[in-house]
């Protein structure tokens, strides 16, 4: 037997209802944040070359490394854990569910980043892509499994067998015999 949330739905549901309006939330924040044009006296060139800008960033000194690097790298971070929310899955595999949210948020970020080429003041850096995807791989790796675990263990101790899987195929899908028709 199930059990019932506010929404007359299971706890799965709750949960993808839940991650789902977050993850709408976290992106239209991340569209105000990178999308808004700057008003800057001049602009830096487009980055196009990897590992140029953070080697760049790296030079101006610890602090302002942490700070460039750091906001790059939380930008798309909440993605790993908000995605394999949204999806809702328990029973799936860990490499598997780590190489979805890695290409979501990389494609995501190099949306980002292409959207930028059209807004005053704002440029395309290839480093942010990198950064940007990197750390959403870094939330997925420190919140899904250990989440997912858990969610597993309590599902368990509530006297269920085992974690509900999809169903398995009943055969071949019935077919309508085509009729000729008469000239």
């Amino acid at each position: 037997m199930q059990r019932h949330g506010f929404l007359g739905g299971s706890v799965a549901l709750r949960i993808r209802v839940t991650g789902s309006v977050l993850l709408v939330a976290h992106l239209a924040f991340v569209a105000w944040y990178a999308l808004r044009p700057l008003d800057v006296p001049w602009v830096l060139p487009p980055n196009l070359e990897p590992f140029a800008g953070i080697r760049a960033d790296l030079t101006l000194g610890a602090a302002e490394a942490a700070r460039s690097l750091g906001g790059d790298l939380a930008l798309l971070a909440p993605l790993g854990v908000l995605l394999p929310m949204a999806g809702g899955r328990l029973a799936v595999s860990p490499l598997a569910s780590l190489l979805r949210t890695l290409a979501a948020a990389a494609l995501l970020a190099l949306g980002v980043e292409l959207l930028q080429t059209g807004v005053p003041g704002q440029v395309v850096d290839i480093d942010s892509v990198l950064l940007s995807t990197v750390g959403a791989a870094l939330a997925h790796l420190a919140v899904v499994p250990a989440g997912r675990a858990r969610l597993r263990r309590r599902y368990r101790l509530e006297g269920r067998p085992d974690v509900p899987q999809e169903e398995p195929a009943q055969g071949r899908t019935p077919t309508i015999p085509r009729v000729g028709i008469a000239p």
